[in-house]
């Protein structure tokens, strides 16, 4: 199973687009994408599916990205450790999962973190410290792409839509183990 989670320093930041994009650079994975919250965006179940693909929902932009499932999970504080750990499960380990998400890390180790920075300055998402502790790369939009090496890499975007290929060689090479999907 390989796993990544998208988490940003706050709303509006571009985490949708950002996990859109890592679905469309790597297709081979056929993800299933889930974005967990602590609203309910008007679904009753704690785990909906959704089935439409389209730029009206964050889940329906991961099914038009290439995503084979897109899930949108809805778990406060208490229930996130409990019902993440019964979802995982429930996928079995041929299922390659991408979260947006900043809480689960409190949960979930995933293979990859990506931490997007961006947003207004002081709006910052308080959840946004355990993505800085557990991140193993940056990603910020920028005028054009480009890499600013370092202990961590930060990858710079001129469209989030679209990963350059640099961030898509290195997210094949930290996801090889399940590279021949």
């Amino acid at each position: 199973m390989a796993s990544i989670v998208v988490g940003g320093c706050g709303r509006g930041v571009g985490k949708t687009a950002l996990v859109c994009g890592v679905i469309a650079a790597l297709p081979e994975f056929h993800w299933t994408a889930v974005k967990i919250t602590s609203h309910a965006h008007g679904q009753d179940k704690p785990v909906w599916e959704e089935t439409l693909p389209g730029p009206g929902t964050d889940t329906g932009r991961y099914l038009a990205a290439g995503a084979r499932r897109s899930l949108l999970v809805t778990a406060g504080a208490d229930a996130l450790g409990p019902m993440l750990r019964r979802f995982i499960r429930e996928q079995g380990p041929a299922a390659h999962l991408i979260f947006e998400s900043n809480r689960i890390l409190g949960h979930f180790q995933p293979d990859v973190c990506l931490a997007l920075d961006g947003g207004p300055e002081g709006d910052e998402k308080q959840s946004f410290s355990l993505v800085l502790e557990n991140m193993d790369a940056r990603v910020t939009l920028a005028e054009r792409d480009g890499v600013a090496a370092g202990d961590k890499p930060r990858f710079q975007l001129a469209a989030l839509e679209r990963i350059s290929p640099e961030m898509t060689c290195w997210l094949r090479a930290h996801l090889q183990p399940w590279s021949g999907v």
